[in-house]
């Protein structure tokens, strides 16, 4: 059930929804919007008579709603969210660039990675602490070592640091440290997990599953929302198929179907979908091109002695390039939309 509230309604007047929704033991989550507010309610084991809420104080219309998921669509919020990772945004105007390395390797690896994220101009340094590998003979990160130096370079360079968690007790030290979690492809439908980030002062970055389809997807932020945590931007990260050029297929198209369903933010992550550097710059351009939000994107000073992902990752340069690149078209595109 999705209660849309008059354009003029009073905080009491929804906080008198919200009481008469939990009155009746559901969860109520508003959701404020430019030009209105909307309360979404879960928890409700069926259907909910509308006119049970219709008559309530600055209550436009009650509408049932029978997707699947509830709390991700346009229509509980036709505006796009914004996700505010302190002073920095997804889903605003600005283009955002989440750069850094596969892995925290070391601190001088990972300042010398954050100097060249700074000097782009980007927001956010990303740099895994824990790291979820095909083989247990691979590096599988520095842990709460790797969070401190995340930290410090955050201090140092005045970077939002975005790193992932594995688990929940994996959760309480990426709160500690980092300004965003990260749930990562593997554990898109780690659904404690979910709940725990959920439950988060934190933001989410959401990637998809290597062989999920939309609707999982979504359905895995709206475990995420379900819990409290309306700051979730999805990355598109490509999903597995029979193709053997890239790591993996960027699904371009998702962008755009994605705009049509949800006001979640979305992102590309260029480098796990190319798997080769000399492919991060096109995918990149294109996530741009197809009105992505910001790109994530692995950055190594010295990417041939990378213990991560080496094969894809750019040199500070190629990532300059690329982000010059990624501004023009960026540019382009929202001269477009305001002429």
């Amino acid at each position: 059930m999705l209660i849309v509230m008059k354009s003029g309604a009073t905080p009491g007047e929804i906080d008198g929804v919200v009481q008469a929704i939990e009155r009746l033991g559901f969860r109520a989550h508003v959701m404020p919007g430019a030009t209105r507010t909307a309360v979404g309610i879960t928890g409700n084991p069926g259907t909910l008579d509308p006119v049970r809420f219709e008559h309530l104080a600055g209550v436009s219309e009650a509408i049932r709603v029978t997707k699947p998921y509830k709390l991700i669509t346009l229509d509980l919020q036709p505006d796009q969210t914004v996700v505010r990772v302190g002073d920095a945004t997804i889903g605003g105007p600005e283009l955002a660039i989440i750069a850094g390395p596969c892995a925290v390797e070391s601190r001088e690896q990972t300042f010398a990675v954050a100097e060249a994220v700074r000097a782009s101009g980007a927001r956010f340094l990303r740099g895994g602490a824990f790291k979820p590998r095909s083989s247990p003979y691979d590096f599988a990160g520095l842990g709460e070592e790797g969070l401190r130096i995340l930290a410090e370079a955050r201090e140092t360079f005045g970077l939002k640091i975005v790193t992932e968690a594995l688990d929940e007790a994996g959760v309480d030290l990426v709160e500690k440290y980092a300004d965003m979690i990260q749930v990562g492809a593997r554990n898109m439908q780690n659904f404690s997990l979910l709940r725990r980030v959920g439950k988060s002062k934190l933001p989410v970055l959401l990637k998809r599953g290597i062989a999920a389809t939309i609707d999982e997807w979504l359905l895995a932020a709206e475990y995420v929302m379900s819990e409290g945590n309306y700051q979730v931007v999805l990355c598109e990260r490509g999903v597995r198929t029979f193709t053997q050029h890239a790591r993996n297929m960027l699904d371009l198209a998702a962008i755009p179907v994605i705009r049509r369903i949800s006001h979640l933010p979305i992102v590309v992550d260029a480098s796990h979908a190319a798997g080769k550097s000399a492919l991060v710059r096109p995918l990149a351009r294109a996530g741009v091109a197809a009105g992505a939000n910001g790109v994530m994107v692995e950055v190594h000073n010295n990417p041939d002695a990378a213990l991560c992902d080496a094969a894809q990752a750019l040199t500070p340069e190629e990532y300059l390039t690329m982000v010059n690149e990624m501004r023009g078209i960026h540019r382009l595109l929202s001269e477009g939309v305001s002429a």
